[in-house]
Parts: C-alpha cells; sequence; structure tokens
C-alpha cells in the first residue's frame, strides 16, 4: 500500500517523498488509513494528489460537487450519523426500481470501516467515487446542515460525550451531563459556534420562524444562511436556552430583551461573544457577535499613502478631537482602537467611554457605560476629566451634553477620539451644528473628520482581469486619462466560490485648515465648505475607493455599492 501511496506524489513531483514515506508508515503502525495524515501534513496539493490517486485506482473522480436536486431522497439513502461520522457524501440515486444505486463519494478510498459501515447500513448498492476533503466537507455541511449528526442523536435519546468549544468555568456545571438530550444540545450549540469560526463569521443570528429556526452567518458584511437539520424547530427552546445560560442570563425571562456575553477558547484563541436577546412573536431570537481578541494597529488598517500620513500627524497633535464618521457595521471602532495603540505609550494616561467596551486594550482604562445605574456618556466623561487624562476616547457623541464635554476637554489640551452617524465626512460638521454645537466650537475644537466604509476583498486565488468602460469610470468619477487594471470576483474553493474573502476599509478625511475654520466659524453654505476642502487636498471616498480597485484589492461594483454620489462621490 506504501507504493500505492507515493506513486501520485511522484507524478505530481512532489519533491518530499522520504518526509511523506515516514508519514504513510506511521499511520499504517497505528493502523489506520493514511490519507488524513499525508493531507494534513501538507507535502502534496490535496486536489492534484487524490485525483492522481483515483486514477490509479481506477475510481470516478468528481470535478465538482454541484447541490444536489433531490436533497431529501439523498438525506433518505444515506443518513447524517454515517454520513458524517465517516465523511461519505451521497451524490446521485442512480437507476429506477430494482435496479436502484447510490452513488457515493469518498476522498479516502482505505477507510475500510467506512466502507464496511456503508454496505451494512445502507439499503442501496453503491458506486464509489472520489472528490477532494475540503470538497466534500463543504458538500456535507450544505446537504445535512451544521450538527445534523449531533441532531440525530438527540432525536434517538443517545448522546455524543465531547465538546469542541468550552464555555467558561461554569461550563461543567451548566447542563446536567447525565441527561443525554440537554448534553447533546451543549454539543449541537458549540458546532454552530465552531462552525462560524471555522467560516470567518462576524455575526450569528439564531432566529425563531414560524415553521422553523433560521440560522445565519454574517461573514465578509453579508448575511448567509446555513443548512440546519430538518426538524429543528423542535430543538428551539433548548437551543436558546443553551445560548442564555452560557451568557449568564435570566432563562426564565423571555418577555424583555437581554445582554450578556461568553467567554470562548478556540484553538488558542480568546473570543469574546456579545450575546443579545429581543422577544419575538415566535420565541426569542438571539444574535451573537464574534469578537477575536486581536492586536490592533495602523498597519492592519491597510490605509494609502496619503491619509496614512495625515492620520499620523493628527495622531501626534497635544489637543483636539478627531471623528470617525459611518453606519453602523462599517469598521469605526477598529479604526479606534488602532488609533488608540498607536498613541499608547507609557508617558500617556488614555482613558475610554465606551457602550459596550468590544476589546480590551493592555495599558488603557476602559470604561463600560451603563446607563441603567445613571452612568451614561456624559456622566462618565465630567468623572474621568478629573482623573488626569492625557487622550480620552468617547464611544459615540450621541447628544449635546456629551458633544459639549468633548469640546471642553479638547479646549482644555486633551486629544479626543470618538464617532458619529453621518454619511460622509463633510456631513459631521452639520450634524455636531444641529446637535446645537455652536459654529465656532466646531472650528476650535474639530481637528478632523474621517469617514469610512467596509468592502469585500477580491479572494486573491481566483481573481481575474476585467476591462473599466467608460461608464465604469464615470460611476466613480475617474477621470478618463488615468489607467489601470481592474478584476473581477471568479470563485473557488478557497473562498467558498463567492470570490470575495475578508473586507477592507475605504476612507475619505477631512482636515480643518484655518481656511475650513473660518468658513464653520462664519456659518458658510455647506457647497463652499466642500469647495474649500477639494482646495486643501479632500479626496472623496469613491476616489480612495478607485485605488484598492487598481490594486485588486477589491471591484468597482463593490465600492459603489457602499457610496454614491452624496456619499463622498465626485463632483
Amino acid at each position: 500500500m506504501t507504493q500505492l501511496l507515493i506513486e501520485p506524489a511522484r507524478r505530481i513531483g512532489c519533491a518530499e517523498i522520504h518526509a511523506l514515506t515516514e508519514v504513510v508508515k506511521g499511520a499504517m503502525q497505528r493502523q489506520r488509513s493514511p490519507i488524513d495524515d499525508v493531507l494534513d501534513a501538507g507535502l502534496v496539493n490535496e486536489e492534484q494528489y487524490l485525483r492522481e490517486l483515483a486514477e490509479s485506482l481506477n475510481i470516478e473522480w468528481l470535478v465538482s460537487i454541484p447541490p444536489p436536486e433531490v436533497p431529501l431522497p439523498l438525506r433518505e439513502a444515506c443518513g447524517p450519523r454515517i454520513a458524517l461520522r465517516h465523511r461519505l457524501l451521497p451524490v446521485a440515486i442512480e437507476g429506477e426500481g430494482d435496479q436502484k444505486r447510490l452513488k457515493l463519494a469518498t476522498f479516502d478510498p482505505f477507510n475500510l470501516v467506512a466502507r464496511q459501515a456503508a454496505a451494512q447500513e445502507l439499503a442501496l448498492p453503491i458506486d464509489w467515487c472520489m472528490a477532494s476533503r475540503k470538497r466534500l466537507h463543504e458538500a456535507l455541511r450544505r446537504l445535512y446542515g451544521v450538527g445534523a449528526d449531533t441532531f440525530e442523536q438527540i432525536l434517538e435519546g443517545r448522546d455524543f460525550d465531547y465538546d469542541h468549544i468550552e464555555g467558561g468555568e461554569d461550563q461543567a456545571n451548566i447542563i446536567d451531563q447525565d441527561d443525554d438530550e440537554e448534553a447533546s444540545v451543549v454539543k449541537f450549540v458549540n458546532q454552530i459556534i465552531r462552525e462560524a469560526l471555522d467560516q470567518r463569521a462576524t455575526d450569528i443570528h439564531v432566529e425563531p420562524l414560524s415553521t422553523n429556526l433560521r440560522i445565519r452567518y454574517r461573514i465578509d458584511g453579508r448575511l448567509l444562511e446555513i443548512a440546519v437539520p430538518e426538524n429543528i424547530k423542535a430543538l428551539q427552546s433548548s437551543v436558546i436556552a443553551r445560548l442564555k445560560i452560557m451568557a449568564h442570563l435570566d432563562i426564565a425571562e423571555r418577555r424583555v430583551p437581554q445582554d450578556g456575553r461568553i467567554n470562548l477558547q478556540f484553538e488558542g484563541q480568546t473570543i469574546d461573544v456579545r450575546v443579545a436577546t429581543v422577544p419575538t412573536v415566535e420565541g426569542e431570537s438571539v444574535s451573537l457577535r464574534l469578537l477575536n481578541q486581536e492586536k490592533f494597529n495602523l498597519d492592519k488598517l491597510r490605509l494609502e499613502p496619503y491619509v496614512r500620513a495625515k492620520l499620523e500627524a493628527l495622531l501626534h497633535l497635544p489637543n483636539g478631537i478627531i471623528l470617525i464618521t459611518g453606519p453602523t457595521g462599517s469598521g469605526k471602532s477598529t479604526s479606534l482602537y488602532s488609533f488608540l495603540s498607536e498613541v499608547n505609550h507609557p508617558d500617556r494616561r488614555i482613558v475610554t467611554v465606551e457602550d459596550p467596551v468590544e476589546n480590551k486594550l493592555l495599558g488603557v482604562m476602559q470604561i463600560a457605560v451603563k446607563s441603567d445605574i445613571g452612568l451614561t456618556f456624559a456622566a462618565a466623561l465630567r468623572s474621568i476629566l478629573r482623573a488626569d487624562p492625557n487622550i480620552v476616547m468617547i464611544g459615540e457623541i450621541r447628544d449635546l451634553e456629551t458633544a459639549e464635554i468633548a469640546i471642553r476637554a479638547s479646549l482644555t489640551g486633551h486629544l479626543v477620539f470618538s464617532t458619529l452617524h453621518t454619511n460622509d465626512a463633510l456631513g459631521g460638521i452639520s450634524r455636531l451644528i444641529d446637535m446645537g454645537v455652536e459654529p465656532f466650537l466646531v472650528s476650535a475644537a474639530v481637528r478632523a473628520f474621517l469617514a469610512q466604509r467596509l468592502v469585500r476583498r477580491l479572494c486573491p486565488h481566483c481573481k481575474v482581469p476585467r476591462e473599466v468602460s467608460d461608464e465604469d469610470r464615470r460611476e466613480l468619477g475617474i477621470p478618463m486619462n488615468i489607467a489601470g487594471q481592474a478584476y473581477a470576483p471568479a470563485g473557488c474553493d478557497q473562498c467558498r466560490n463567492t470570490g470575495f474573502a475578508g473586507r477592507l476599509a475605504i476612507y475619505e478625511i477631512v482636515l480643518l485648515t484655518p481656511a475650513m475654520q473660518d468658513l464653520i466659524a462664519h456659518s458658510a453654505h455647506a457647497q463652499d465648505i466642500r469647495s474649500q476642502s477639494v482646495r486643501d487636498g479632500y479626496l472623496p471616498m469613491r476616489g480612495y475607493g478607485w485605488h484598492k480597485v487598481m490594486q485588486g484589492e477589491t471591484t468597482i461594483e463593490e465600492v459603489v455599492s457602499v457610496t454614491s454620489s452624496d456619499i463622498g462621490g465626485a463632483d
């Protein structure tokens, strides 16, 4: 068998034949199939190696696995327990009547345990084929849904006694581990969270519907409904109760919204999960925000050089207010934490007021707003200004009182960071004035407005060149004489066939130069202020996005989708 497993590697030009031989021998000594060890060792290209192996064994190779046209008959022909436990995918049912046969895909033709289990437990005769491990795993999730094996165990009243994610010190005492159903619900919920982390989701939404329990992940800013086992509605109460217990919420209270947190350890990482429940007519809906305890710095923002130079100059100012604007979910908190990390030095005292504290920064005094006991933004700010801070970060300026205290802090020698909800950078000026702040105070205290949006980043493995038409240029307001190469998404296994992997921010920055300050102080017309900002070097957000398009980072459509002619568009 060793020679049979090594030969495909030779045919694809693998240089690590000796190391691969040792991996195969080690697996065989442990009396297990070596395919997983060979692929996990990273010595061969998975797709090429398995395709060559299938050819040498004269087994059909599946170039792609399309979504099944008859998912229910396939699930009935091969149940989730055997399919997920042995990683066998029913691809098709071929033939009619007594001539029906089940086409079953595997990536490991040497797994005799799986072959014997399939032969004994499945009613139909089997025709075997092969596919890559990654594509097969993805297809299994689509066909059966996340946690389908555990769900079947619950329905049968038997338990699966292992967890992938620990939920804190109370994990062992939350649920009676002697109760089969409850212990399996623990694992089922853990599988939902683990799958979200594997897919780089930022949010999980558990939403009760009239006939189903819908689970959606937010991946790269887009909501994606995930496949779940049939009849999952029967577990609605148990799943929601489990999430509420993990977040230390009152499981008996279902009439009012509740907020909590879960601290998870996942593959050596600390994951902070913010949990929010909302009562609906079909039951409680639970939203989970997944926050990695990551390190923040300006390099991770991937700023264009001209924006970074302006920001670094602002961060070294002794006083003033720097405001970040944008809608919810546009990455403002990440930018704020990156700014704070840049100025976080032992000779500076930094104090923040946040609602809530999303990430903990070493050396920064962070205060969480608690409105129910009177600890509002304004109340906290009044206190911390007496605590000798050098730099103050306010999670959001929501009202006149908070704005006035922030302005007072900047005018008395403090550097202040905060956020506003406006459509663009210049809109921050009118927003403060609409709150009731005097124009002369805006011009005296604020140093800059920074607006941002998030766009999806092109997958580097499958992006393809595309032509830039005159219409594209007009859409972004780009002069016809500026050349460049744009790219489009294609889709591959690395990005779940979406063509995108991750997100990046696009920015526009407005500096309040002396000329701008004079216009604001005299309540000049908005168009005059915009014209002056352009003379001072202001580049609209679409112009910034164009640079990212030309660098192959994102697409024209992505930039257009988050900006418009009145959101930093070209004049």
